[in-house]
């Protein structure tokens, strides 16, 4: 197992239980009606029950955990002749690399939609918070955290571009 390959199933798993604890933990503090839209002052605009932040939440979490991961699970099955990618009977000799790729780039993809559900709904949180005096301004950070987070997804498939580097000349 290659430490990417372990890194990112390591961060899969994490991401797992950390929307798992977050969506936990966020409904016990959610009011029952939950703010989701805000002006441009920062003022809620838009609420919804907490029971709907859930379902939809849990909706995303299915969705995510179960139909992209057992995509992943079906890679192996593909022809290499029908994957949208160059130099593909160099790729089709060196299958099991590129499976490793193909899975390993939905895994991220898995683990970087686990990780923004997870940290939106600790957001989320605390900005309706009667504790915290915090507004959604001072999240702004989550959005930059996204788009690097989808840039690094971007950048997996790339080596996918260059054919494999046969064993001998490693």
């Amino acid at each position: 197992m290659k430490v990417t390959t372990f890194a990112i199933k390591i961060w899969r798993w994490a991401s797992l239980l950390f929307v798992i604890g977050a969506l936990v933990w966020t409904y016990s503090l959610f009011p029952e009606m939950v703010a989701v839209d805000f002006s441009e002052t920062g003022l809620a605009e838009y609420y919804l029950d907490k029971e709907h932040v859930f379902y939809i939440v849990m909706a995303l979490f299915l969705l995510n955990n179960v139909v992209i991961t057992g995509l992943a699970k079906h890679i192996p099955n593909v022809d290499p002749m029908h994957l949208p990618i160059l130099k593909r009977k160099v790729w089709a000799q060196h299958r099991e690399e590129l499976n490793e790729h193909l899975i390993n780039w939905l895994y991220c993809l898995v683990a970087v939609i686990n990780t923004v559900i997870g940290f939106s709904l600790l957001s989320l949180a605390t900005i309706n918070s009667t504790s915290y005096k915090m507004d959604v301004f001072d999240f702004s950070w989550l959005y930059y955290a996204g788009i690097i987070l989808t840039f690094i997804v971007f950048l997996l498939p790339l080596r996918l571009l260059w054919p494999p580097v046969p064993e001998d000349k490693l």
